[in-house]
């Protein structure tokens, strides 16, 4: 009996030494021999190469991020081509076809389904993702692990074949969910808030294994890889990081005046000139940014403490909430995470990771004192930077996770070097 057991093993043994060495001449014939060794001992197969046919293969990233001028004046002359620039845009139509067959269009788009580490699979992350934009799968292929945890927030005004490009797209991911209430985002007003706290509902009730949330937008673009991000977490040792900061005399009158959102073709905030009732338990009012990088406790609170249900209330008819709103939450004694509301605890943008943002009012030249950062390599759209090539090398020499503006339609060439520069770094630190 055990001769006829031995007999069979060893039949199977041959069948399984068999169907690699099917499996190794199939890739023999159908790719060259460096190929193959790539694939047996790299990640390779998953890098952007210039073999994957956009039109931006014709500029030098590595020069770029190195801040050659040679490099970045052909960026440049690159991207003041209107043809180039339209070349370099992916229509919705293609995301619609193509997720027809989530396999392949995982497969072509070289979307990382596997964790690169097992210290990323055992800290996973959340991700709410308030979206208008064209830039919206490239942000989700720059950031997409398949330990995290997505939840997509579509303005209720974008184009219906935006809408549908992006519910093809998350179909295709079972860790990548449309919210289950949108709502309609005006500028300024209240329905920001809530488009990030739908989704943070959706997240924490949705799942219980993931450590820390962060907030997105279209325009952003990370500046880390997610183990860098996962190793930064992790050294915070339980603590936000996000902007909160007293509150500047100029911003007073955004919370001392009632703003009504008012119907018809563009919606808009009407301050009302009457004047608002102080907050609820004298909380102090702190200024601060729509972005966050938040603990899971931090996220509970905003659900279910009684005192951020009043808050929520009270910050509904002011203007620009999501700038104070967070930050405020930031300084409630008892937030998981959270720190002092005395001024000595208050951090800025800069030295808060969340978010790398550009204004204006505070770019000058090198040997300015008063200038924060340099001069924008791209465009100003509401007195916000919109990145262009230029600015990627200053931008990857800060620590935070991730940058805001980025545009496609504007420079293409900032999003491809940057994603191709952090792909390249993810998986260099796999291996």
């Amino acid at each position: 009996m055990w001769l006829l057991r031995l007999g069979s093993q060893r039949r199977y043994l041959k069948l399984i030494v068999g169907l690699a060495s099917l499996w190794m001449l199939y890739l023999a014939t159908h790719l060259d021999t460096g190929t193959v060794s790539g694939l047996i001992h790299s990640y390779s197969w998953l890098e952007y190469t210039n073999d994957d046919g956009g039109p931006e293969k014709a500029c030098d990233c590595l020069g770029i991020i190195q801040g050659k001028q040679e490099s970045l004046e052909q960026a440049k002359l690159l991207t003041l081509t209107k043809k180039f620039r339209k070349s370099a845009l992916i229509p919705n139509e293609f995301y619609i076809n193509e997720t027809r067959d989530c396999r392949r269009f995982k497969s072509r788009r070289k979307y990382i389904t596997f964790p690169l580490s097992k210290e990323e699979e055992d800290f996973p992350l959340a991700y709410s993702m308030v979206v208008h934009h064209k830039n919206f799968e490239r942000l989700l292929r720059a950031i997409y692990a398949p330990q995290n945890i997505y939840c997509v927030h579509v303005d209720k005004k974008s184009a219906p074949s935006v809408t549908s490009a992006i519910q093809a797209i998350t179909s295709c991911f079972p860790n990548v969910f449309m919210v289950s209430e949108a709502v309609s985002v005006v500028y300024a007003g209240w329905s920001r808030v809530q488009a990030d706290l739908n989704c943070m509902a959706d997240l924490y009730y949705g799942s219980a294994k993931w450590k820390y949330f962060i907030n997105l937008c279209g325009q952003d673009f990370p500046l880390k890889t997610n183990l860098e991000m996962v190793r930064m977490l992790q050294s915070l040792k339980g603590s936000n990081s996000l902007e909160s900061e007293s509150l500047p005399a100029e911003k007073q009158k955004r919370i001392s005046y009632v703003y009504n959102v008012i119907n018809g073709q563009i919606k808009v905030l009407i301050e009302t000139r009457i004047s608002k009732k102080p907050p609820p338990f004298n909380l102090p009012i702190k200024s601060g940014s729509a972005y966050i990088v938040v603990t899971r406790g931090y996220v509970r609170s905003v659900l279910e403490d009684s005192r951020i249900e009043e808050l929520i209330k009270w910050f509904k008819d002011t203007y620009s909430p999501d700038e104070h709103f967070w930050a405020t939450i930031q300084r409630i004694s008892g937030v998981p995470g959270s720190s002092w509301p005395n001024r000595k605890y208050d951090q800025t943008d800069i030295s808060a990771v969340a978010r790398l943002v550009k204004w204006q009012s505070h770019e000058g030249s090198q040997d300015s004192e008063s200038a924060v950062y340099p001069e924008c390599q791209g465009n100003h759209v509401r007195s916000i930077c919109v990145y262009g090539a230029g600015d990627l090398q200053w931008l990857l020499e800060h620590h935070h996770f991730f940058a805001n503006k980025f545009d496609i339609e504007m420079d293409p060439i900032a999003v491809f070097c940057l994603e191709k520069h952090l792909r390249h770094k993810a998986l260099a630190e796999a291996e």
